[in-house]
């Protein structure tokens, strides 16, 4: 078994409801191991700033699968759930990312279609998303992102996003 960070957000529709449908589907991936789920955060959108506010977290879990298989059940989600085609870094219903696969740094190259994804562990642009990082370090302050420094290290060079990172009460998420 190979422990796996899993990062969640939505910004269009019933956000809330978005994620409570991903989380379901997302626990028979991981059987009896019992993911953990972060607080959620409403986040300010990053790269294209004109859409609505994200709701975003993390799950810890543990899974047999191989990083593609993976990638492949998470994007079966975001449709299952109805994420619609839209523009890279655009609003979204669902968003799914596997950000990172135990100790290894994974490149796997396609056309980066919905069919054929391309996949990068630890995530390419992990190191600057709070939005990430923050709920990552709720569940496992010391968690290890292989070739990158400390999640506290990571936190304080994010420290300028700390105003758009702001804990969501209304929802608490679970399996």
């Amino acid at each position: 078994m190979v422990r796996v960070a899993i990062a969640f957000g939505s910004n269009m529709g019933d956000r809330v409801r978005h994620l409570a449908e991903a989380m379901a589907e997302l626990g028979p991936l991981f059987g009896a191991s019992r993911p953990r789920i972060s607080p959620v955060y409403e986040t300010a959108p990053m790269y294209v700033v004109d859409q609505p506010a994200f709701l975003n977290g993390v799950m810890l879990a543990e899974t047999s699968l191989s990083p593609r298989a993976l990638l492949a059940a998470l994007k079966g989600i975001e449709n299952r759930v109805g994420r619609l085609a839209r523009d890279r870094n655009g609003p979204r219903e669902i968003d799914l990312d596997l950000v990172a696969y135990g100790s290894a740094v994974y490149s796997f190259y396609a056309d980066d279609s919905a069919a054929h994804p391309s996949l990068r562990v630890p995530h390419p642009r992990l190191a600057e998303r709070r939005f990430v990082l923050q709920p990552l370090h709720d569940l496992n302050p010391g968690f290890v992102l292989p070739g990158l420094p400390p999640l506290k290290v990571l936190l304080a060079q994010t420290e300028d996003q700390r105003a758009s990172v702001l804990l969501y009460e209304d929802a608490a998420l679970s399996l």
